[in-house]
């Protein structure tokens, strides 16, 4: 199991940079070329929602991205240390109508993944949560260079 780690500032800018290492890590798992703009876009997307998090938690850890290449899968995980509140905790804490928003925005985010990767787990808790989006891959033959 091959395991390329990528952890970055948690700024728009830098979500590009995750895309573009994303889609070319997920090329060389054998990922179908047909699939790596839904990569690309998923990719975008979920660590879109990290920085978002943290920076609306004022959190300064970075974005943290794996991309885990196995026999016949290919899966990326983003990861980000923003406490998920349920929802009631959130209204309860005085902020209902920025937290209906977050909220909303949270959910817009994770049903976009969702229509991108038929394979994806979200994980939340008060330490922080985690994305993990899995594809297909048919390894190729190593080419020497």
């Amino acid at each position: 199991m091959a395991t390329v780690e990528l952890r970055f500032s948690a700024l728009p800018e830098h979500v590009r940079t995750a895309r573009l290492v994303a889609a070319a890590v997920a090329r060389r798992a054998g990922v179908d070329e047909a699939v790596l703009d839904e990569v690309r876009l998923a990719v975008g997307e979920a660590c879109s929602r990290a920085v978002g998090l943290h920076q609306t938690g004022g959190i300064d850890a970075p974005v943290k991205v794996a991309l885990i290449e196995e026999e016949k899968q290919f899966s990326i995980e983003v990861g980000d240390e923003a406490p998920h509140a349920v929802p009631a905790e959130r209204v309860s804490r005085g902020a209902a109508a920025d937290a209906d928003v977050e909220a909303e925005e949270d959910e817009m985010g994770l049903a976009v993944i969702s229509g991108l990767v038929d394979d994806v787990e979200v994980t939340t808790g008060e330490n922080g949560g985690l994305i993990r989006m899995t594809w297909p891959a048919t390894p190729q033959a190593a080419t020497v260079v």
